[in-house]
């Protein structure tokens, strides 16, 4: 396997999953990965909904670094265990998130969109009374908005996320109907040196193509981006490393030489 890094990865510290980090561990190990980073969510003021409890998605971090800390002495030489986080970024909360990112020692922070503008794309009604197409251009206008007003991340997580759950998923999806919000998204990335994420949940989810699309990624890198996450999204062991050999396929024709691991939000580069 080209690629021996998952660095998106769920456990029961995160309110959508109930996999133990033990058994994630494990299915790391039997994937031959040599690093995984758990990046559990922290989506502070999520939007309350009967499908969503108050604060299901705010993380006890103390209690996940303590289980964090004994599972790497625990798999002490059989992999690296990395400590990461991901932030559900709202704009009215940048403050919040920048005093949380400063106050734990991650390796590596994902900042995510899965709030625009006070609804979850996740749920239908986000769709509702609109066209597809505008609802995907609010949501790439809200990520613009995400990056000037905060920047205490890393790389920016499952970049057009949206898609997953449009009416029509990507079928009538392009990078090129969006070019001008999306081409400011990655000139602000890249001039805030940030990377990207590919993260392989999309191809799960029944998309052609992983998140965010080839095209996205190509661009990136034709504007001279270089950082990019691969991460499988596992809320479950069986999907640790899903679909990382297309990762690597898709990041060799999108003209990646290299892959990143972070320590200590620091990125290593290694070769695809």
């Amino acid at each position: 396997m080209a690629i021996t890094a998952d660095l998106h990865l769920h456990t029961s510290y995160s309110g959508d999953c109930i996999a133990p980090m033990d058994s994630m561990i494990q299915a790391g190990i039997a994937a031959g990965l040599k690093q995984m980073c758990f990046t559990e969510h922290q989506d502070f003021d999520f939007p309350y909904s009967s499908e969503n409890p108050p604060e299901v998605f705010d993380l006890n971090t103390d209690s996940y670094l303590y289980e964090l800390i004994r599972q790497k002495e625990k798999y002490a030489g059989q992999i690296e265990l990395l400590f990461g986080v991901e932030l559900g970024l709202q704009p009215h909360i940048a403050r919040k998130l920048k005093q949380y990112a400063q106050s734990f020692p991650f390796d590596f922070i994902i900042g995510s969109s899965h709030v625009c503008n006070r609804r979850d794309p996740f749920y239908p009604a986000f769709f509702e009374g609109r066209s597809e197409k505008d609802a995907y251009l609010e949501y790439f206008t809200s990520i613009l908005e995400n990056i000037r007003n905060f920047d205490h991340f890393d790389v920016y997580g499952h970049l057009d996320y949206v898609v997953r759950y449009g009416p029509c998923k990507d079928k009538n999806y392009c990078y090129q109907e969006y070019g001008d919000v999306l081409d400011a998204v990655l000139l602000l990335l890249l001039e805030r040196n940030k990377g990207l994420e590919l993260n392989t949940g999309g191809l799960r989810n029944g998309l052609r193509e992983p998140n965010p699309c080839t095209d996205i990624l190509k661009r990136y890198r034709e504007l001279g981006g270089e950082i990019i996450t691969i991460g499988s999204d596992a809320h479950e062991p069986s999907k640790v490393a899903e679909h990382f050999q297309q990762a690597a396929d898709i990041l060799a024709a999108c003209g990646f030489r290299y892959y990143c691991v972070f320590r200590s939000r620091v990125p290593e580069y290694i070769r695809l």
